[in-house]
Formats: structure tokens, sequence, C-alpha cells
């Protein structure tokens, strides 16, 4: 597009060259506009994944309103759900190993083993169960189905962001995979994978060991621990 420009007596002609849908296409991938928000705001949640519980956990910590009356029961109903949470993100970190943790697009292998051979995003879910316990824990009840449609809206965009990019960097053989395995109901069909057990630096066929697996959920685990401490200590004022 031209236009022309006149300023202090002269006149000059710009040229415009405004992309088409054609030479975006040709962009490299990572400037390339994305039309789907959910898969936009996916893309900075990831980013920003380790901060999205705080308002949850601030929520438990602070809120007395709806409280059910003491019960061990409850309590204990939601320390187990924690720690299924939990055990799941150990299961899960023991097959994909430290790259968890990445808030870059950097990717390894396609792991198709362990608890990602039932469900395709296994960590997420653990998440999602370990925060409901602490709710219940807590015995705000009536906070458990908020936490679990919050957390659940934030991690569907965070999933729906990490699948345009292993599809896109991984091809058939990612297509193959979420085309057997779903996305989060986990599926009783457990099928073998042809395919890499686990992540970069994966010890055989047992995956990562549990030094590795321990460490890399440490800062998991210690939340969890002082988590529990300061509800004890908020059931006491």
């Amino acid at each position: 597009m031209r236009c022309r420009m006149k300023a202090c007596g002269y006149t000059t002609e710009v040229v415009l060259i405004l992309p088409t849908s054609r030479t975006l296409s040709n962009w490299p991938e990572s400037v390339q506009i994305e039309p789907d928000t959910t898969i936009q705001l996916g893309g900075w949640l990831f980013r920003h994944r380790t901060a999205l519980p705080l308002p949850v956990a601030v929520a438990i910590l602070v809120l007395r309103v709806g409280e059910a009356p003491p019960s061990a029961r409850l309590v204990a109903a939601g320390i187990v759900v924690t720690a299924l949470g939990e055990l799941v993100r150990l299961w899960g970190v023991h097959h994909i190993g430290v790259i968890s943790r990445t808030r870059s697009e950097r990717l390894g292998p396609l792991v198709a083993s362990g608890p990602f051979a039932i469900l395709r995003n296994p960590l997420y879910a653990g998440n999602i169960a370990l925060w409901v316990g602490f709710a219940l824990a807590a015995r705000l009840v009536w906070l458990a189905p908020l936490i679990l449609l919050l957390l659940g809206l934030q991690y569907h965009a965070i999933v729906r962001w990490e699948e345009r990019l292993l599809e896109s960097r991984l091809g058939d053989a990612y297509r193959a995979y979420a085309t057997r395995v779903p996305r989060w109901l986990p599926t009783l069909k457990r099928r073998q994978h042809q395919g890499h057990k686990g992540n970069k630096g994966h010890r055989g066929k047992e995956g990562f060991s549990l030094t590795e697996t321990l460490f890399s959920e440490r800062g998991t685990l210690v939340a969890i621990a002082v988590g529990y401490a300061l509800l004890w200590l908020k059931a006491q004022v």
C-alpha cells in the first residue's frame, strides 16, 4: 500500500508492506498469530502455572465462611485425596522427569508409559486432586467444586496450548497417542506404546530413579507439609 506524507514543504511517498495470509504462514511459528484465544491464554498460563494455585491456597487458609463442623473423617478424607493427588504426580514425574518443571517450549521424547498410558495429563489431574483435598481437610466442602472448576478451566487452556505445540513438533506420533489415550478421564485399557519409555536421561524401563523423582518433587512435597501445618494452626485459632 502506498501513501503520501507532506511535511515542511516536502512530499514523501511511503510504501507500507502489509502481511497477507500467505506471508504469515511463512513466518516462524513463534511469531505467527494464533486466532484461538484459549490457546493464547494457555501459553501465558503455562509460563506462570506455578503461581496458579496461589489464590486457592490463600482462600483455603483464610476463609472460615461455610466451614463444616469439626470432623476427623472429613479431615482424613482430605488428607487421602491430597495424598492420592501427590502419588499420581510422583508416578508421572518418575516417568517424565525434570522436564515437567520447564517453562520453555523445550520438548523431550514422547512419554507414553506409566500414568501417561492411561491419561494424557496426569500431573495436572494430580494437582487438581491435591488442592481439592486441601479444601476438604480445611472443612471448606463448598470450596472443593469451585477449585475443581477454576483449576480445570485453567489447565484446559494450558493443555490446548501444549497439544498444539506437541502436534506441531511430534506430528503423527503425538496424533496417534492422543487418539488412543484420553485427555482427562483415565482409560482402563493400557496399550503398549512403541516408543520411548521416558524423557531425556531416563533410566531404562523403570524410568527415573526414586531419588531423582523426589528431588524434582521436593518443592511440592514441602508445600504440602507447610500447607497442612498452617491448616493445623488455623484449626487452633
